[in-house]
């Protein structure tokens, strides 16, 4: 649509991020290809230029959104496709182009998310590649066949010690392999996207080759339009993650899991990619096999410092003591049990007897220096006592050293009979 066409018309809008984080405004950009000829339009793995038919040359980056619209036409865009706007320029143009013949044609740039970046690189067209910023780029697995062999990637595994998936992405080692390219690849080579790229055998490496090229090749050949790409590519199959009602599954019924690597989610089939070597720890702290369904989220570790998950709610060991009101009645009760048992068959007593009497500064309380335990009291005590008699209650009563520390039928002190008997109440 533009090789072979002079832009009579070149207007780009302001932005300090696409333009300017790269040291480009749009007025340098409107001059520098305004009644230029496009000689040709070059790529380099994530990277795309026009050849114009003299420096400087406008090279483009897409980041993740950027979409290149050709007016009345339909293009393809990284959603689905959507209608034709009834204004031009589109919404979130970075700028626009027409051409002076006939029929012109008329294209714009847009991104809404502005991680795109457009340069102007000012050298000879055949030494686009020779500056930066693509000369920091690795081979393209595309472009560069020659340089990409079996023996160069051996070198480049061998020489790293990070995760294959990661190696994969960075466009230094390689150019153009994206989070779902080296999904791909990976899965069609069978290898783990989390083992060291340098613990892979001679035979993982030279399929990883293959794959390579085969995956990339086969994406570009077909213009990148996915509804031709092939039944078993987990391109197909892997959008939608999250819907528990819908797992995602390859045609044979193989679950397509999920998990995190370099800071990106792969999507992996377990059961072909099998861990044979060293592998890094996934940043969730899952091993790699499990489904992030199956991960329990960070909150639950924070309910379980409560005792309880916030999954299942079954209780979590914990070796510290537990300081809740709730939990200390709960201690105190499994600890009194036998105590409270024999209390709750017991009428509650009087508002008096509630009461407790103030001890004098010797230590003595009061109710028993000033009265004498009556008959009925007596009765009582013999009742509650495995041994001695009624006599032996009286004077152990009237001890004031003793007093607190009576044993009871049971066993128990009188301030555990007491306090068997709070808990008791509470329950009922």
């Amino acid at each position: 649509r533009l090789v072979g066409k002079t832009l009579a018309v070149v207007k780009a809008e302001p932005d300090d991020k696409v333009f300017g984080k790269v040291g480009t405004s749009a007025a340098e950009f409107e001059k520098a290809l305004t009644g230029k000829k496009v000689v040709d339009a070059r790529q380099q793995g994530k990277y795309f230029w026009l050849v114009m038919s003299s420096p400087p040359h406008p090279l483009f980056h897409f980041g993740m959104a950027g979409w290149w619209k050709i007016r009345n036409e339909e293009t393809a865009y990284y959603r689905s496709a959507k209608p034709d706007e009834p204004t031009w320029p589109p919404k979130y143009w970075k700028f626009t182009l027409e051409t002076a013949e006939e029929p012109k044609s008329e294209h714009a740039f847009i991104d809404f998310r502005r991680f795109s970046r457009i340069r102007l690189v000012d050298c000879a067209a055949e030494d686009m590649r020779k500056v930066s910023p693509l000369k920091e780029n690795g081979p393209d697995p595309v472009l560069d066949k020659d340089v990409l062999t079996e023996e160069w990637l051996v070198r480049k595994l061998q020489s790293k010690h990070i995760p294959i998936k990661a190696l994969l992405l960075d466009q230094a080692n390689i150019s153009g392999i994206g989070n779902w390219v080296g999904d791909e690849l990976l899965l069609d080579a069978k290898i783990h996207p989390e083992q060291y790229s340098n613990t892979l055998t001679a035979a993982q490496m030279k399929q990883l080759h293959k794959s390579i090229h085969y995956v990339c090749s086969t994406a570009v050949e077909l213009r990148a339009e996915s509804d031709k790409f092939p039944e078993t590519w987990l391109f197909k199959h892997r959008w939608g993650k999250g819907k528990k009602d819908d797992p995602q599954r390859l045609p044979n019924g193989e679950r397509i899991k999920f998990l995190t690597v370099g800071g990106r989610t792969s999507a992996i089939i377990p059961s072909i990619q099998k861990k044979t070597g060293e592998v890094a720890a996934d940043v969730n702290g899952t091993n790699g096999d499990e489904d992030e369904d199956d991960i329990k989220p960070k909150k639950a570790k924070k309910s379980a410092k409560k005792g309880k998950t916030e999954d299942d709610g079954e209780t979590a060991p914990d070796n510290k003591p537990n300081k809740t009101p709730r939990s200390k009645k709960r201690a105190v009760k499994e600890e009194d049990d036998e105590a409270a048992a024999s209390v709750e068959d017991q009428p509650p007593p009087s508002k008096k007897a509630k009461s407790k009497p103030k001890a004098e500064p010797n230590g003595t309380s009061n109710a028993h220096n000033n009265t004498k335990p009556t008959k009925a009291s007596t009765r009582k005590r013999a009742q509650e006592a495995s041994k001695g008699s009624a006599k032996a209650d009286k004077s152990e009563e009237q001890d004031p050293e003793t007093a607190e520390t009576r044993p009871s039928a049971k066993g128990e002190s009188s301030s555990g009979r007491r306090r068997s008997a709070r808990v008791s109440n509470a329950a009922k």
